[in-house]
């Protein structure tokens, strides 16, 4: 009888803590202006500029909501282009030397396919086929947060949401990512949160390995359902 009741606590104890996650999540994304708002967006352009090593360069980012992701960076005159479009990604980089269009690399191809979105990979999790779980609290800067353990249903990887416990805003995520060839876990510090038709974004991003700074993205410019031509998604 003892067992049972142990059993049954248990249990009951397991499905508070996933409940407490996807309540979690939940919160978070009404924050932001809710999943289904998100999921009506058809398209999304975000204009701005990235700070990478001392030198703040124009980019841009189109998305195609569910479908394709592309983004331009400007670098003394010539083009750092990552695009995914239906599964299949390719990159430029005439800065590096290497004018001609290539594929990614399946990890990079990965990472295109998470942001090819409008909502965010945690707000649309289960969509996606990924699971979620509690992973306890912690301070980030001085705020309390939940940490959110998401684990892609595609590559099992990992990814830890930390988010306030005051009012549910995104503070910042680890992951694992591939960078200049190179397997990191990688910081995102989320920052300045802008109203664009009833939908929240963050317009900066401030992203740090090994505790050093590497880039930051500021978005000044935000547009939602403004015409974007699929060809340009398409490897040239």
């Amino acid at each position: 009888m003892k067992k049972l009741l142990l059993m049954i606590a248990t249990l009951g104890y397991l499905s508070a803590q996933a409940q407490t996650a996807e309540e979690i999540v939940g919160k978070y994304s009404q924050a932001l202006g809710g999943l289904q708002a998100f999921n009506n967006v058809k398209t999304l352009k975000m204009s701005g500029s990235i700070t990478v090593q001392g030198m703040e360069l124009p980019i841009t980012v189109q998305v195609i909501n569910g479908k394709a992701v592309r983004s331009d960076v400007e670098v003394m005159g010539t083009a750092v282009i990552s695009s995914y479009k239906d599964g299949k990604g390719w990159k430029q980089n005439q800065f590096a030397g290497a004018p001609d269009p290539t594929d990614v690399t399946e990890g990079e191809l990965a990472d295109l396919k998470a942001q090819a979105n409008a909502s965010s990979i945690l707000m649309d999790y289960k969509a996606r086929g990924h699971k979620i779980e509690m992973a306890g609290k912690e301070t980030v800067d001085g705020v309390e947060t939940y940490k959110i353990k998401l684990t892609q249903g595609d590559t099992q990887k990992p990814t830890t949401f930390y988010i306030s416990t005051k009012d549910y805003a995104l503070i910042k995520s680890v992951a694992n990512m591939e960078l200049m060839g190179q397997s990191m876990d990688v910081e995102t510090f989320y920052s300045d949160l802008k109203d664009v038709n009833g939908l929240k974004f963050f317009t900066t991003r401030t992203q740090k390995a090994d505790g050093e700074e590497f880039q930051s993205v500021k978005f000044d410019k935000i547009e939602v359902n403004v015409p974007i031509d699929e060809k340009i998604f398409d490897k040239p």
